[in-house]
């Protein structure tokens, strides 16, 4: 299945794990909660399902049912939803990486679950993070190829971030003040190497604009991203 957008959050395990650990905790996960309001009845369930495993990979898909509401002829009626979201769990010298193919609230609250899940806590699986230096490096190997810019930590009081936007953004001067003053928070760039236009925040948000598929998303980020987190 193909979508124009596809969004997703990378995170890192605070405690080690190994793979066959993680695929035996998480192969057959399936936890339903019964609804009832009036005459509504739902069966609600949490749940992984389409596990793969190799070596140094885990993928599957997490699913999660909740109630949500509509307003029909005076009165608000609970209606069933389903959230669905792709997940992978990868090595990266020597820690393991999870990516939540999912907007960043919902990613979050996945990753939390998983910590739940695998470590009967929340909180052991974090924000993975950019260093600063790291995604300037990063742009600075294919500088023709940002079109999108936030700074950071410009020094300028009640300002939290500038922006630049356009198709010659290392030509500016005001690119190469902004650097200079500040750190970079986010750029929208076209990969050399896989062509897609990617949009990558230091709290390792990435988001992919053209059209691809969730495995095309997770071989990007593993190729490109992985290496830059901390």
């Amino acid at each position: 299945m193909q979508q124009l957008v596809l969004p997703g959050k990378i995170f890192k395990l605070r405690e080690a794990a190994t793979f066959a650990g993680l695929t035996e905790k998480l192969r057959g996960y399936r936890v339903v909660e019964d609804f009832a309001e009036g005459q509504h009845k739902f069966d609600l369930a949490t749940e992984i399902t389409n596990l793969s495993r190799d070596e140094k990979s885990l993928t599957g898909l997490y699913s999660h049912d909740a109630v949500s509401y509509v307003y029909h002829r005076g009165k608000r009626v609970p209606i069933p939803t389903t959230t669905e979201a792709m997940f992978n769990f990868t090595a990266q010298e020597g820690d393991v990486i999870l990516s939540v193919l999912q907007e960043k609230w919902t990613a979050g609250r996945i990753a939390n679950e998983f910590s739940k899940i695998l470590f009967e806590r929340k909180g052991q699986i974090s924000e993975a993070e950019i260093p600063p230096d790291a995604l300037r490096s990063f742009h600075e190997q294919n500088p023709g190829g940002t079109k999108v810019a936030f700074f950071e930590g410009m020094g300028i009081p009640n300002l939290d971030k500038l922006s630049l936007y356009g198709p010659d953004l290392i030509e500016t001067e005001l690119f190469d003040e902004y650097a200079s003053r500040g750190n970079l928070w986010y750029i929208v760039m076209t990969s050399k190497k896989h062509g897609h236009v990617v949009g990558i925040t230091r709290n390792a948000i990435v988001v992919i604009f053209n059209k691809v598929t969730p495995k095309e998303y997770l071989d990007y980020v593993t190729d490109e991203v992985f290496p830059l987190i901390v």
